[in-house]
């Protein structure tokens, strides 16, 4: 049977949803918030990246080794992050803390100190972040996949660049936190051991005369060229390709997940075997379905070396499009026994559910229970599967390549 979800939409924009999971005995939030990259001026890359991390350092009558302190004495597990559309907080915990935990956000997201004092500290860290992703050449790659897929501001990491961060003063954190830390189009979900009439009473009371309004986004083109080199000298190669596909929110997005789910995701997945295994071409190698926004791409990454980088390419490639040529029975089934798999453990854990139910109603306004996601992975056939791939075959290819040689783009995607 399926388990009861709730929502609340409060006149401010703000909805609350959860789904009671009364065999577990903790619990779990997702706050999200409309501050994601795409609000950073260009000119200062990563500001919300740095408003997420001085939000933490100190908010109501916290200070910012108090909330840490309070945090760890109510057992939980916390996190706060940045992506392209939003800034997410989020925990979890026995159940029986919850509303002391929601007490807190509620200070991080309405009444963070933003002191000077914190500021170098946190400066350095998001100094660092971006270090840390400069020295990882397989984001470098697929980072520069999204910018030549989506167009700008979709395309951004959260991260920024050091020489944006270092432009970056007390003033515009302050000003992005007054103008973006708003109510509307922000979610909070809940899931496990609650009772929902509490719950509702309680954010309503900590939440309820928060204020503030959405801000349009202006969009700019994606580059149109369908293949990118980025000279790096190294005995490694990365590859980097896309497709345009649907988004999550389409009807038709499991059957090409499912069809991407033949592809990779397994040691008996298609790329695995035919690239890694039958060939030994290349150390790693993946596809997966992407959504941002209304935006949806099938991305695929393989990491090699110079010498059989083309020949990798080449291979990548032709399997990407031989899918045209349409699934198995027996790969069906495998991925069926996986999301199967996944959809169970997704039972057993209150904050997936949590992260799941906040990414449904983004972009579907409303929540699919797990009754609903397996009916759905249950009704996938070979046949739907491969009518999906012949209506919609592969096209609008991006190719992105960092290594010390530019490579020819394969035939079939010029």
């Amino acid at each position: 049977m399926a388990n009861q979800v709730y929502s609340q939409q409060f006149e401010n924009g703000l909805t609350l949803l959860a789904e009671p999971m009364d065999w577990l005995e903790s619990v779990a939030f997702t706050l999200l918030i409309p501050s994601g990259a795409d609000r950073d001026p260009k000119q200062l890359a990563g500001l919300s990246n740095f408003v997420c991390e001085m939000a933490q350092r100190g908010c109501g009558s916290r200070s910012s080794r108090q909330f840490i302190e309070d945090l760890e004495l109510l057992g939980v597990d916390s996190s706060g992050s940045v992506s392209n559309g939003f800034t997410s907080y989020g925990g979890s915990m026995p159940a029986e803390k919850l509303r002391d935990a929601l007490t807190i956000y509620a200070d991080v997201a309405r009444r963070p100190h933003l002191n000077d004092d914190q500021f170098d500290d946190a400066q350095q860290v998001c100094i660092q972040e971006v270090r840390s992703h400069d020295d990882d050449l397989a984001h470098q790659v697929m980072t520069e996949l999204r910018r030549h897929r989506y167009a700008d501001p979709y395309s951004r990491v959260s991260y920024g660049n050091i020489e944006a961060i270092q432009q970056i003063k007390i003033d515009h954190v302050r000003e992005h936190f007054g103008t973006f830390y708003q109510p509307q189009g922000a979610i909070l979900s809940v899931a496990g051991k609650i009772d929902w009439q509490s719950l509702c009473d309680h954010v309503g009371q900590l939440f309820s005369d928060w204020t503030g309004s959405d801000q349009p986004i202006e969009e700019t083109p994606a580059p149109a060229a369908p293949y990118f080199h980025i000279d790096h000298d190294s005995s490694q190669t990365h590859l980097a390709v896309s497709y345009q596909s649907v988004p999550y929110s389409h009807d038709d997005y499991f059957q090409s997940h499912g069809a991407v789910g033949v592809l990779s995701g397994g040691m008996s997945s298609r790329l695995f075997t035919e690239i890694r295994e039958k060939r030994g071409l290349c150390y790693s190698v993946y596809a997966s379905c992407e959504t941002v926004r209304t935006r949806g791409a099938i991305v695929s990454y393989a990491g090699t070396t110079t010498e059989r980088a083309q020949e990798t390419l080449d291979v990548l490639v032709h399997e990407l499009l031989r899918l045209q040529e349409g699934v198995r029975e027996q790969e069906l089934q495998r991925l069926k026994a996986r999301i199967k798999s996944q959809l169970i453990m997704a039972q057993e854990s209150s904050s997936a559910r949590s992260s799941q139910i906040a990414w449904d109603w983004y972009h579907l306004n409303r929540i699919r229970a797990l009754d609903e996601l397996s009916a759905i992975i249950d009704a996938l056939t070979c046949q739907t599967i491969n009518q999906y791939l012949v209506d919609n075959p592969p096209r609008d290819f991006r190719v992105v390549t960092l290594g010390a040689k530019q490579l020819e783009i394969p035939r079939g995607i010029s």
